[in-house]
């Protein structure tokens, strides 16, 4: 009796040791994993973007034309590691945690420059320091096209409701100056909803490129951009996003909070519930700048 009791007492300690040890190997395997890699890719000391993202395992940056608006992107400069989202009336943003670099780009005071916005002055600025500036314009959400080119000229917009018409009664005037304050005119009346209608849409995941946006149109809506892509052996590329906000902010560099193997990289698919630090697209859409 005693031995068949101390079999017992042996095989009971014996499964014991079995489910307490193998859950926690795997336990500490994973999280010693999910530690390593939301580190591993970002190199805190780097203020480009592609330079603050290492590149993963088996993937090469895609390449792209010197002077494209794709490189204009990718060597994007970034403030120090560690700078915190600020809203335009130098407030801290509430959500701390979803991004890893700040762009370097002025938040005006007026609030105006939100998510759309941002994209809108990125794109801006990349046609001006390119001498593109004819390529300068955007629709209002009535539709209307608002031209950089006639804006310097002196034309301005007369705005009843959904109409809209232009006529000259500014002095011409091409300075830096008041090209930005065309873009507060842009600001004023375009959005994500009017992009949605106005830009190219991307029907393929395969044609994403660098500069293409995650969109959805809408007001309230929201828009993201793409601002690296690597790719591996198979052709299938990952993507780093960034975004402006609402209320207008820091325009930052976004973790993948739900990746985080692959963070801040993107794994992109068309039609997709896609999260985005906080925000969540429900059905993914894709467009470019033309």
């Amino acid at each position: 009796m005693k031995k068949i009791l101390l079999i017992l007492i042996l095989l009971i300690a014996v499964v014991s040791l079995v489910f307490q040890f193998t859950p926690v190997k795997e336990t500490v395997n994973y999280v010693s994993k999910s530690v390593v890699s939301k580190t591993s890719l970002i190199s805190k000391d780097s203020l480009t973007i592609s330079s603050r993202v290492k590149i993963p395992k088996g993937y090469k940056r895609v390449k792209y034309p010197k002077g494209s608006f794709q490189e204009y992107l990718r060597n994007y400069s970034l403030k120090p590691f560690g700078n915190k989202i600020i809203n335009y009336d130098n407030s801290e943003y509430y959500w701390q945690q979803g991004h890893i670099g700040i762009l370097d780009i002025l938040v005006p005071k007026n609030g105006l420059q939100q998510c759309a916005d941002a994209l809108i002055r990125i794109r801006s600025e990349y046609l001006w320091d390119t001498n593109r500036k004819s390529e300068i314009g955007f629709n209002f959400t009535s539709g209307h096209y608002c031209s950089w080119k006639k804006y310097a000229e002196g034309y301005r917009p007369n705005i009843k409701g959904n109409k809209v018409t232009f006529s000259k009664t500014a002095s011409a005037n091409a300075s830096k100056e008041n090209f930005y304050k065309y873009l507060n005119l842009i600001y004023m009346y375009s959005g994500t909803l009017s992009l949605s209608q106005e830009l190219k849409a991307i029907t393929s995941v395969k044609d994403l490129e660098i500069g293409d946006m995650l969109i959805k149109g809408g007001s309230p809506g929201h828009i993201v951009m793409l601002g690296d892509a690597v790719v591996n052996e198979k052709r299938e590329k990952l993507f780093l996003l960034f975004q402006g906000n609402t209320p207008a902010q820091s325009v930052h560099l976004v973790k993948n909070l739900e990746d985080s193997e692959i963070s801040p990289w993107y794994n992109l698919k068309m039609n997709a519930l896609i999260p985005v630090s906080n925000y969540t697209f429900y059905y993914s859409k894709f467009a470019r700048f033309k």
